[in-house]
């Protein structure tokens, strides 16, 4: 027997649904988030914005899965983000591989502005939307690895959303842009500073990728 989802407006003008959405939700493992913690580039660290990956996926029917934040570190202990997200391949929310590895994924991807959607299948806005929301954080290099320089690339690893200090190295997910590498969907340039106000004066919104390692 089918088993049919009821979803209902607030003006109690309902609609039945199959539970279809939900069964590609559950093949899911990649998705940008639609939204971030709302602090800047504060994420609570590496673990917060797993936690927030595993948070938005579930709340779609995607869990069950070892999410993680697309996201480098540095300094003692620091990580490369193409390290924590698992073998691939990955596939968005309406089945689209969007790579089959980790060095498809930074060498020839399939990630597009069509292809790169949120976890409810979603787009966002992209350059040439008001407002600009294509800034993604990584604080990655082209491939993958974190930033090894001295400046502060990734806001003091995920937990700084101080004015004046620090800054997030994005890419664009639309691949398109300005920067030292506009096409970049991981390292396109530096954002201005690490507070949500700088990260929207620069085209972002705090948002980032989530990858399913398993």
């Amino acid at each position: 027997m089918r088993i049919l989802q009821l979803s209902c407006t607030l003006t109690l003008l309902c609609v039945l649904s199959t539970p279809s959405a939900f069964a590609q939700a559950s093949q899911m493992t990649f998705f940008l988030t639609s939204s971030g913690p709302g602090d800047g580039a504060n994420l609570g660290g590496l673990s917060g914005a797993d936690t927030h990956c595993e948070s938005l996926a579930g709340a779609i029917g995607a869990g069950g899965k070892n999410w993680r934040a697309y996201l480098s570190t540095t300094g003692p202990g620091g990580v490369n983000a193409r390290d924590r997200i698992g073998r691939g391949p990955w596939q968005n929310i309406e089945g689209t591989v969007v790579a089959e590895n980790v060095d498809q994924l930074h060498f020839e991807n399939y990630l597009t502005k069509e292809s790169v959607l949120n976890e409810k299948g979603g787009m966002t806005n992209g350059r040439g939307d008001t407002p600009n929301q294509h800034d993604i954080l990584t604080g990655s290099y082209l491939d993958g690895t974190a930033i090894s320089d001295s400046d502060d690339t990734t806001c003091s690893n995920w937990a700084s959303s101080a004015d004046g200090t620090g800054s997030a190295m994005v890419g664009h997910f639309d691949r398109t842009g300005g920067g030292a590498n506009p096409a970049s969907w991981n390292s396109a340039h530096g954002s201005r500073g690490c507070s949500q106000a700088n990260l929207q004066a620069t085209g972002g919104n705090g948002y980032f990728y989530c990858f399913a390692s398993n």
